[in-house]
């Protein structure tokens, strides 16, 4: 069987399959020990296919992990949508999760933010305000309102230290493709549009592409 694995990867793991070869030449023992940590090098790096579900209001989820409770929050100030407090729906990855991130709806990228910060545990309700980030700005298909456009927003986490989001300001998506990946634990926020209907409940474990966290109201 085939097992895809992200561009991100391939230096990874070529450098624990050399230091797991070194340790087998030298004593076999500590090679078997090696092992598993050369095997979780590429299953955190596999970057399996998703077959997004028909429904054009339909909400995905942008990263596999597990979806941490509900809050109201403003999106990112970088972003510019204003203070007006959203639903905000978080995921968390652990380092045992796929770690590629895929678009949540079809449309446009508004803008996009990078901003530096601390790396506390992507676990906790603070990591939205003070860990680093890049701040993704959609406006679905269909839609001509800012009012409309929601935030995904990666987020870097203890372990965390490199953010990877292939989008560009204008760029147009599509719905489960993939944007980007963050390493080795981290988190993902999605700020609703008005509107928007939640459809997933906390402690839900997603799937990135495939779960449905919400759906838009009015045509999109």
């Amino acid at each position: 069987m085939r097992l895809p694995i992200h561009r991100e990867g391939f230096p990874f793991i070529a450098l624990f399959a050399g230091v797991n070869l070194l340790a087998w030449l030298m004593a076999p023992v500590l090679g078997v020990l090696l092992l598993p940590f050369t095997l979780w090098c590429i299953a955190f790096f596999r970057d399996p296919e998703r077959r997004p579900p028909q429904g054009a209001n339909l909400i995905l989820a942008p990263a596999d992990g597990r979806l941490l409770p509900i809050v109201e929050a403003s999106p990112p100030p970088e972003l510019q949508m204003g203070e007006s407090p959203r639903p905000r729906l978080s995921i968390f990855m652990n380092v045992f999760n796929v770690h590629v991130n895929r678009n949540p709806v079809a449309g446009t990228v508004v803008a996009t933010a990078y901003r530096p910060g601390k790396f506390f545990n992507a676990s906790f309700d603070k990591a939205s305000l003070d860990n680093e980030r890049m701040a993704i700005r959609l406006r679905p298909a269909g839609e001509s309102g800012p009012q409309s456009d929601l935030a995904v927003v990666q987020i870097a986490g203890l372990v965390a230290r490199r953010i990877v989001c292939d989008l560009a300001q204008g760029q147009s998506v599509q719905r489960g493709a993939r944007f980007g990946m963050i390493r080795f634990g981290s988190r993902l926020d999605v700020y609703l549009p008005a509107g928007a209907r939640v459809l997933a409940l906390p402690g839900t474990r997603t799937v990135a592409g495939e779960t449905v966290l919400a759906e838009m109201g009015g045509a999109g």
